[in-house]
């Protein structure tokens, strides 16, 4: 393996930690991108990888990828992320929770953790044992807590409205097709809310019981994974893992807006680029996707309810409409824009 300040990914990291704990077989990797404007905060994922340095590419590119969400949210955070390392069968015991835990507490606050692919709140309330810096934990009335899932859809899916309305001129998703890759606790929740206001909705996972129980659900196609970005619908909202836009992919797509819950999906810089060319709108994924963390954020930090919660989910939309309309105004690609953007928050533009 090269080192890591070699690899494409390293953007002068400010920490990288690989935690190895023998006796629970605990093997992660914890990355803290900036802490600029605040303690590096950013969930745990639990992942099979196919080798060491997918593992540690994840975990780069997803803690710069908080960073710059948490600046464009504008939330008083920097960027981290920390990767499991799991076998095939994901397996995930409380005794490596406990030892991730630990770990996470020996960096004294700089890293704030909450949940991520793989992991649940029944897993924030383990490693909340080891360490107080933790967020993503059961709530009750109109505490703020909980998964973070729902209110990333909710974000999801006002973000594909306002897509819907610059790009095609509609204020409302009655009618629309739209194609979701993914059927988990994101894309779900996208699913209910879209289908509720009328659209059409086509599903993909690998996971073949949980597309069949969200297309139950909301009344959606199920279609083959290797055929979601394809089909021939309205918007494509990929709500699964990250790298999906590739310059294959990109030459395939139908719909004229990108707009999903995925971190990472642009495979490269460029892709961003093949996307604008082909007159594709794209929403930013770390933009688009920022309710979970926000929540997360408000319950961590205080000082507010579900009201405040909302409301800031409810910005995303004018969000994203800043950067279409300096995308349009200057040339440049929406996750170009987005990026220079969040860089000028964290010191680095």
């Amino acid at each position: 393996m090269d080192t890591p300040w070699a690899y494409p990914d390293f953007d002068a990291h400010e920490v990288l930690q690989f935690v190895t704990d023998a006796k629970s077989g605990l093997r992660a990797i914890i990355a803290m991108h900036s802490t600029h404007l605040g303690p590096a905060a950013g969930g745990t994922r639990l992942w099979h990888y196919a080798d060491d340095a997918d593992a540690l590419t994840d975990a780069l590119r997803l803690s710069r990828g908080m960073s710059y969400k948490n600046a464009m949210a504008g939330l008083p955070l920097g960027g981290g992320k920390a990767v499991m390392l799991a076998d095939a069968k994901l397996t995930k015991t409380p005794e490596m929770l406990a030892a991730f835990g630990r770990a996470v507490d020996r960096l004294g606050g700089n890293y704030v953790t909450a949940e991520d692919v793989g992991m649940s709140v029944a897993d924030m309330i383990a490693i909340r044992r080891q360490t107080k810096f933790v967020a993503g934990l059961p709530a009750e009335g109109d505490e703020v807590g909980g998964d973070p899932g729902p209110h990333t859809s909710l974000g999801v899916f006002l973000g594909v409205k306002a897509a819907v309305r610059r790009a095609l001129g509609k204020d409302s998703l009655a009618g629309l097709h739209l194609a979701l890759q993914g059927a988990g606790s994101v894309a779900g929740g996208v699913a209910r809310l879209a289908a509720a206001e009328g659209a059409k909705l086509s599903i993909a996972d690998v996971d073949q019981a949980r597309v069949e129980a969200l297309a139950a659900a909301t009344g959606a196609a199920i279609v083959a994974p290797a055929d979601i970005l394809s089909l021939d619908a309205d918007v494509v909202s990929p709500c699964a893992l990250g790298a999906i836009l590739s310059e294959e992919s990109i030459a395939a797509l139908s719909a004229p807006i990108v707009a999903g819950g995925a971190n990472n999906q642009l495979a490269t810089p460029e892709d961003g680029q093949r996307l604008a060319a082909r007159g594709i709108l794209y929403a930013p994924d770390y933009v688009i996707n920022a309710g979970g963390i926000i929540n997360v954020s408000t319950e961590y930090l205080g000082g507010g309810d579900a009201g405040l919660v909302r409301e800031r989910i409810e910005a995303i939309p004018a969000r994203l409409e800043t950067i279409w309309t300096e995308s349009a105004a200057t040339d440049r690609d929406p996750a170009a824009v987005a990026d220079a953007m969040a860089q000028k928050l964290i010191g680095r533009g």
